[in-house]
């Protein structure tokens, strides 16, 4: 797969504890943007963080958070991030998602197998 130039990042911030059907909602993001032929997903769980409710969020021992922030990223091309929102839209009930564009410097992978 070959990504544009100029593509599209798809940021979303979420909580650790938030579900779909039962499963973690990062989960479920990064398994609908893989099916939906997404360039590639990451999710990445916060140490510390806070949103719209203004709740510290933390990793440390002496006030553990059983509900860490993640941060789901999508770069592709800005049409099929377009196409995946309405999907994600579905999922999110607390959250913020952002959208900007991207330089892809350099999309490769290993053609070793």
């Amino acid at each position: 797969m070959k990504l544009p130039a100029e593509a599209s990042l798809l940021r979303i911030f979420i909580g650790e504890s938030d579900k779909v059907g039962g499963r973690p909602l990062y989960e479920v993001i990064v398994e609908e943007a893989r099916r939906q032929g997404l360039a590639g997903a990451t999710a990445i769980r916060g140490f510390l963080g806070f949103g719209a409710n203004s709740r510290i969020h933390t990793a440390k021992v002496l006030r553990l958070s059983e509900d860490l922030p993640v941060v789901v990223e999508i770069v592709d091309a800005a049409e099929k991030i377009e196409a995946f929102l309405p999907r994600l839209d579905g999922m999110i009930e607390e959250g913020l998602v952002t959208l900007e564009k991207v330089r892809v410097i350099a999309y490769r992978h290993n053609h070793r197998g």
